[in-house]
């Protein structure tokens, strides 16, 4: 799994080959969720609520960084860790 960060027990990646729109993946314990990068709405699954809170002030500070690796994932090239909360 292409890992860019963890947190409080959180695990965001990106995946190479993905689908439209830009997105990440957070993980924490059973939970998953998919969150868009532009409005950081819920694509897919659910965190717990202080996780999900804690997931979305991160990615909202590093909105800029996320699209970049976005972008570095579409190309095939190396994904660059992002500093956690």
């Amino acid at each position: 799994m292409p890992e860019i960060c963890r947190f409080y027990g959180i695990v965001i990646a990106i995946y190479f080959d993905e689908h439209n729109p830009p997105h990440f993946h957070a993980r924490y314990g059973e939970f998953k969720v998919s969150v868009k990068i532009d409005d950081f709405s819920i694509l897919e699954g659910s965190l717990p609520p202080k996780a999900l809170g804690l997931v979305i002030e991160w990615a909202a500070l590093h909105k800029t960084e996320l699209m970049e690796n976005w972008n570095f994932a579409k190309a095939g090239k190396k994904l660059r860790r992002i500093e956690p909360i």
